[in-house]
């Protein structure tokens, strides 16, 4: 039997596979937070299966998503990814992976982890929104815009209110499964138990 799927992931392969086991799903490593943050600001103006395609492709060119080690790039770096066929060959936006990996490193010293820090802007967890079709899913909220100004600050780049909303989605900062849609409630039953564990953190 068909799986009850919010619509956006269509019916190909790679987007339901990521749909049912990633978005959503709260994420709590400060290397996932990190490569979700170089892939979203790559998505800006394009599709998400596009950058999904480019996954493995940008895994291996952002040396595994080590902010440590993306921190470190130079510009003869920047100009070997320009020439990088599996990935965006946007300089602005390559450019900005390593900035944002710069800031990244800066955060998890002031915070202790950038999973800290991020998390700190829902307490812990997960806002759980009960929307019944696509058209009640928002680009961006008053949460994501207040995030967004509080990353410029700290120096990032491509992080506008969209972009930040769109990482808070996936990241599970945010469950926005359609109710109909059977990863809805699943996540939220995890995060249930997750709250009892943690004596509601």
């Amino acid at each position: 039997m068909e799986k009850n799927r919010c619509p956006w992931c269509g019916t190909d392969p790679d987007y339901q596979r990521y749909h049912d086991m990633e978005w959503g799903v709260p994420v709590h490593d400060d290397r996932k937070l990190f490569e979700f943050i170089v892939l979203e600001g790559a998505q800006a103006g394009l599709s998400w299966i596009t950058i999904l395609k480019k996954r493995p492709a940008y895994r291996e060119a952002f040396a595994g998503f080590d902010p440590e080690r993306v921190a470190r790039f130079d510009s003869s770096d920047i100009e070997q990814l320009l020439g990088n066929r599996g990935i965006v060959r946007n300089r602005l936006k390559i450019e900005s992976a390593v900035t944002n990996a710069r800031a990244f490193l800066d955060v998890q010293e002031q915070f202790g982890s950038f999973d800290r820090y991020i998390w700190g802007f829902v307490d812990g967890h997960p806002i759980i929104n009960r929307f019944r079709s696509m058209s009640e899913v928002p680009a961006s909220t008053p949460r994501s815009e207040q995030i967004s100004r509080d990353l410029k600050q700290r120096g990032f780049k491509f992080v506008g209110p969209t972009i930040v909303y769109a990482h808070m989605q996936a990241t599970g900062m945010v469950n926005d499964h359609l109710v109909g849609c059977f990863r809805w409630k699943e996540l939220v039953t995890e995060d249930g138990r997750r709250k009892t564990r943690d004596g509601g953190r």
